[in-house]
């Protein structure tokens, strides 16, 4: 029997992480493969679903995120980009602010429901005509063709629900906020909204007290 086939109780289900070194040559090391791939081929893994993880092959940094963000790079640089300078703009302006972590939740959790709907799109797509690879590649183009608008109809829709579930959020921290810090001696603190109307006239043009 086959050992190498058989897996070991305390191994996970299913395919091992991959391991990818980086060495200081700059150059990534697959230990699967046993041989040096490049970003492009990090890139094919990720299309393939493959999970792996990037390490530095002295330290054993966890470098995933840093080779993720520079394959992002080189595609945003060329051909079609994804993300406008003005989107750009608007993410670099949240590093360090005190909902930075809420917004990375929040472009997580939309990230994945539109993936949900791209799947959802694919099975009826795929009922429609079938698992053939060849059909099925030209009859997905046409089919997002036809469902497109109604696509980008359903997530604008959503999109513009949760921005306002988004702002209603943290309007409700704020109150929270100043409901919890309104007992310290802060000057102006909690007195937000309050005060800074100017008394309206009474009769005769005396102000009211």
């Amino acid at each position: 029997m086959n050992s190498a086939a058989q897996a070991k109780p305390d191994e996970p289900a299913g395919n091992p992480l991959r391991i990818i070194k980086k060495y200081p040559n700059r150059r990534l090391y697959d230990t699967a493969t046993s041989s040096y791939i490049t970003l492009a081929d990090v890139k094919s893994l990720v299309l393939e679903h493959v999970e792996f993880k990037v390490m530095d092959a002295k330290t054993s940094e966890d470098l995933t995120r840093s080779i993720l963000l520079q394959i992002i790079l080189e595609e945003e640089s060329g051909g079609v980009p994804m993300f406008s300078s003005d989107m750009l703009s608007q993410i670099i302006r949240f590093y360090g602010h005190a909902m930075q972590g809420m917004m990375g939740a929040y472009l997580e959790k939309n990230i994945h429901t539109f993936i949900d709907m791209q799947k959802r799109l694919q099975e009826q797509s795929r009922n429609m005509y079938g698992d053939n690879p060849m059909l099925n590649s030209e009859a997905w183009s046409q089919f997002l063709k036809i469902q497109g608008p109604a696509m980008q109809g359903l997530m604008g829709n959503y999109l513009e629900q949760s921005a306002k579930m988004f702002l209603e959020m943290q309007q409700q921290l704020q109150k929270q906020t100043r409901n919890l810090f309104s007992g310290f001696p802060f000057p102006n603190f909690g007195q937000e909204g309050q005060g800074s109307e100017a008394p309206s006239p009474g009769p005769g043009g005396e102000e009211k007290k």
